[in-house]
């Protein structure tokens, strides 16, 4: 079993597609919620998580966005959870990733794309200790 990590960010939860994005992990059957925290990161935390991005020219902006309201973060268990999440949620640019997917119904731009997911076991590891400890 794989655990990984979901944010559902500030965007989504604004235009109120929470649900929605919720019943796609939920709908599949391979897929199990295991915690739900709604929480909104202070500047520290969200370096915590997206630290390894300074200097890089997307990083105030990203900055700025991940604290800017509440977000959920989500762990989720299955056999494949890193790879099935992360074909749920998308390509990270909307307008390339595959229909039916979490970005291409719901995300408005590649800036703005409602939903993280680890990338791998260690980044799911390290992510879920920032969110969960």
């Amino acid at each position: 079993m794989e655990t990984t990590l979901v944010l559902i960010k500030p965007d989504a939860v604004k235009r109120r597609v929470v649900a929605n994005i919720l019943d796609m992990f939920e709908s599949h059957t391979e897929l199990e919620i295991k915690q739900l925290k709604l929480m909104t990161l202070t500047f520290e935390k969200a370096y915590e998580h997206y630290g390894e991005h300074d200097g890089k020219p997307f990083f105030e902006d990203l900055m700025q966005f991940i604290t800017s309201g509440p977000l959920y973060a989500i762990e989720i268990i299955g056999e494949n959870a890193i790879a099935d999440v992360r074909r749920l949620c998308g390509a990270t640019n909307p307008l390339v990733a595959a229909p039916g997917t979490i970005r291409a119904r719901y995300a408005t731009s590649t800036n703005r794309n409602v939903v993280h997911s680890s990338d791998s076991i260690e980044s799911a590891q390290r992510e879920l200790k920032v969110f969960f400890g």
